[in-house]
């Protein structure tokens, strides 16, 4: 079985990304920290994804400095992160040089755990993040994404996982960001990845559906060594399961987390406090979410749409994108729905439904996945609409960034002594406009001076 079910703690980072927009502040993380620490999780997710763009568009905070601070208070559990391979944490692949210098960055500022995953489950556009990371003496955990599909075979996925392996992960996570997985198959996949591994096996999922704590209990029975809960406020919906649920069904098996209920909800109490002071809704599970069961698309990706077309006056139009994301995703190639794919999939069933013309008018985006430049694909992409929105233009066939020039010196030169520090430079380099801006309000709220 395994022995004790080992958990992480994704309040920090996913939680509060899928329930609250990604707002939680560091003030709010602080008097809860060390409280945290003790409680004896295998790891706590407290970066990446969009916690970095986030920090500095949003909330006024340098995301460096947060992971220095969470450090600081966090010395005995480890401090995971999640990598979207060579996208890092935005939303289009970087060059080598620029990953090379915020994996070693990230791990110099904190990290212990580097969860890396492509959209695509494209091994090349892991390799880079993976082998720095594992030149810095930290933690590779590479994912493999999943999702429901004819090519998405129980085969594919241990292929996948042995491939990572050979490339010297020193963990496999399954990643449900949909919460497809269901418990019977999650047993069966984690018993085969568990029969031919030698590495640990780590499940994430979403509540979304309501089969996480089941799919969880299946997978606990199947022998997986780790999974990902949030703190009962910051759980259910589109979030992780929670964790005071997963605890006490664990307790009268072979595989307790040995995790003290009484100190979980007291937690819990304190995050409560900071979701009635932020004003945010708890996750609940609606019948609408339930329907990803047939359309497969992430809760966070749902609610995104939902305000784009609210913009656009078409709120009432959203069971149609739904119903064409289904069929782009297809024509597509089946990609995973998760960043970026999401976004590219979801914009061009948006467009085929607000113009009533199918591929009419194809997003930038769209066009750079169908010629190749986010990976290769998992299925075949339909030959129609790929004449149809290439014409005549080539594909490529080789890794991504190989065509990408290295970047860090001239955005170096761009943004000058605005930049203070390495950190700061590749804030810049990943989201020029709004670092600059960032630096900008910092050096003006300096000039001020310290608020009375």
């Amino acid at each position: 079985m395994g022995g004790k079910l080992k958990i992480t703690d994704t309040t920090l980072r996913d939680g509060h990304q899928s329930l609250w927009a990604t707002r939680m502040q560091l003030e709010d993380m602080l008097p809860i920290l060390e409280q945290i620490d003790a409680m004896g999780y295998h790891s706590l997710e407290v970066w990446g994804g969009a916690t970095f763009d986030v920090c500095l568009r949003f909330l006024g905070e340098d995301p460096w400095e947060r992971l220095r601070v969470i450090r600081q208070k966090v010395k005995n559990t480890q401090l995971q992160m999640l990598l979207r391979g060579q996208s890092l944490v935005g939303y289009s692949h970087y060059p080598d040089d620029v990953v090379e210098r915020f994996v070693v960055k990230a791990a110099e500022n904190g990290i212990d755990i580097f969860r890396i995953f492509d959209a695509l489950n494209d091994i090349r556009n892991l390799e880079k993040a993976m082998q720095v990371a594992k030149e810095t003496g930290k933690h590779v955990q590479a994912s493999v994404v999943y999702t429901i599909s004819p090519v998405h075979t129980l085969e594919h996925y241990v292929d996948t996982a042995l491939k990572l392996e050979d490339r010297a992960a020193d963990s496999i996570c399954i990643k449900d960001m949909a919460g497809l997985l269901s418990p019977y198959r999650a047993f069966e996949l984690i018993s085969a990845l568990k029969a031919r591994l030698s590495i640990p096996v780590q499940l994430h999922t979403h509540y979304t559906g309501g089969m996480a704590i089941a799919t969880y209990i299946k997978a606990a029975e199947a022998g997986v060594d780790i999974v990902d809960t949030a703190a009962g406020p910051l759980a259910f919906g589109s979030s992780q399961p929670p964790v005071e649920t997963l605890v006490r069904v664990m307790q009268e098996s072979e595989r307790d987390t040995g995790l003290n209920l009484h100190e979980l909800f007291q937690i819990s109490d304190y995050f409560e406090e900071v979701r009635i002071k932020r004003g945010y809704e708890r996750g609940t599970t609606r019948i609408s979410d339930m329907r990803v069961f047939e359309h497969q698309v992430p809760g966070g990706m749902i609610s995104n749409f939902a305000d784009q077309l609210k913009e656009q006056q078409a709120s009432h139009r959203m069971p149609e994108v739904l119903e064409e994301i289904t069929k782009v995703r297809e024509e597509l190639g089946y990609p995973p729905l998760v960043t970026p794919t999401s976004q590219i999939v979801g914009t061009q069933a948006t467009v085929n439904v607000l113009t009533g013309k199918r591929y009419g008018m194809v997003p930038g985006e769209v066009r750079k996945y169908v010629q190749g430049f986010y990976g290769k694909v998992p299925g075949e992409i339909n030959p129609e609409i790929r004449k149809k929105i290439l014409g005549k233009s080539k594909s490529i066939e080789c890794r991504p960034a190989d065509l990408i020039e290295p970047r860090l010196e001239q955005c170096r030169e761009e943004i000058g002594e605005l930049a203070r520090t390495e950190e700061d430079l590749l804030s810049y380099t990943l989201f020029p406009m709004v670092a600059k801006k960032f630096f900008e309000d910092r050096t003006a709220q300096e000039s001020q001076g310290p608020k009375e």
